[in-house]
């Protein structure tokens, strides 16, 4: 990368200004009478989520119009370019119209359709948990690093919701859910950030979008984590979605042998 504006420091100092556009509009519309529509999915979406990815796209097109974008609510833009903008304004919706605070806001940004950065922001409790491609991760500044956990009869493992595991998904999931300590659910990126802190080993998906989990590498592996898909790729803008997050690669291997067991 050049220097200035199109380094990685460049790009980081964009993000963050994306995290802070996005949090500025989306605090005045938590825990108030907003209006909630259904998508073709039948997910939630509000004028928080909309007006959130605009904010952060108006910001990006100005600052690097050739930059691809992909976001969760206004779609596709130049996404075969070099470099992508991976955007969800609101990671967590129905956390969100709950009032329940473990919703975030989601940026990465891939090169080659590789993440080499993510953000984790969660703009009601103000924290940010910043990755980087060979750089630690933060939590609000600090360096932060995932726990050990040798084995999964020790470890707490989160899924965002136990209806995502369809037929062998639902076994697998079962496999490694039986095996572990404690099973929590309904974090949705929270529980990512929760693995970089070291305060909980695993997150174990089955139907993401490339907005659900594009900053998690940049995120769990800069705290020393590892961060694949089921069969134990690593996870790229093309990956379908079943994510295994991990603090501990021993846990990881495991969890990987009774998802595929």
């Amino acid at each position: 990368m050049t220097e200035g504006s199109t380094s990685l420091d460049g790009f980081l100092q964009l993000a963050s200004e994306l995290a802070d556009a996005a949090g500025t509009v989306i605090r005045p519309y938590f825990r108030t009478k907003l209006a909630v529509d259904d998508k073709a999915d039948l997910s939630p979406v509000t004028a928080a989520d909309r007006a959130a990815e605009a904010a952060m796209r108006q910001l990006i097109n100005a600052r690097f119009p050739e930059h691809g974008i992909i976001g969760e609510e206004y779609g596709r833009e130049r996404d075969d370019a070099e470099f992508v903008w991976v955007l969800d304004p609101i990671d967590g919706t129905k956390s969100f119209i709950s009032g329940v605070p473990l919703f975030g806001t989601l940026i990465a940004l891939a090169r080659n359709g590789q993440p080499i950065l993510g953000i984790i922001d969660q703009p009601i409790s103000r924290e940010r948990w910043v990755g980087a491609e060979g750089r630690a991760t933060t939590h609000n500044g600090a360096a932060i690093h995932c726990r050990a956990c040798p084995a999964l009869a020790a470890a707490t493992i989160f899924a965002t919701t136990p209806d995502m595991f369809k037929g062998a998904d639902a076994a697998a999931f079962a496999r490694a859910a039986g095996a572990a300590k404690l099973v929590r659910f309904g974090a949705d990126c929270y529980a990512s950030g929760l693995v970089a802190l070291g305060f909980a080993d695993l997150v174990i998906e089955a139907s993401l979008n490339t907005y659900d989990f594009g900053p998690m590498g940049p995120i769990v592996e800069g705290a020393g984590g590892i961060v694949t898909d089921w069969q134990g790729a690593p996870l790229g803008l093309a990956s379908d979605g079943r994510v295994v997050i991990a603090g501990d690669r021993r846990a990881h291997s495991a969890a990987l042998a009774l998802l595929n067991g």
